[in-house]
């Protein structure tokens, strides 16, 4: 089943606040940030994601299938994390106490976006089987 808008923003919305929110506290652990800098990154990347997933709907429209790839799904980490870095360096993500390094940002970023693709590619489609019946939706 293709997951529709809705769904695949309450997917992403999902998915953050719980893999993302373990991953970012044991990242913020040994990276170079306040664990409070850390969670406004990562809300920062939900509430951005939302409007990727409304220019990805829009993409989507122009293909056979109107889906993606399972690897396209990977591959939009590039600019969704260079748009989030550019924000980040701007000054732009308010609540960020001081300036966090390239290095950290993109490990915190990369390894977030990996833990999240691997559970939606993974154990969300055998533990939430229904979220699948229903194009994405969880609720």
């Amino acid at each position: 089943m293709i997951p529709t808008l809705a769904g695949r923003v309450q997917t992403r919305l999902f998915v953050l606040a719980t893999v993302g929110a373990v991953l970012t506290a044991l990242l913020a652990l040994v990276l170079p940030m306040s664990l409070r800098d850390a969670f406004v990154m990562l809300l920062a990347v939900a509430v951005v994601g939302v409007g990727w997933e409304l220019l990805y709907h829009l993409l989507m429209q122009f293909r056979w299938d109107k889906d993606w790839p399972t690897l396209f799904g990977l591959v939009t980490a590039v600019p969704e994390g260079l748009l989030m870095w550019v924000l980040l360096d701007a000054g732009l993500v308010p609540g960020v106490g001081g300036p966090v390094p390239f290095w950290a940002f993109a490990v915190m970023f990369g390894v977030v976006w990996v833990g999240q693709w691997l559970f939606v590619n993974g154990p969300m489609r055998v533990l939430f089987v229904q979220w699948r019946l229903r194009g994405g939706r969880l609720l």
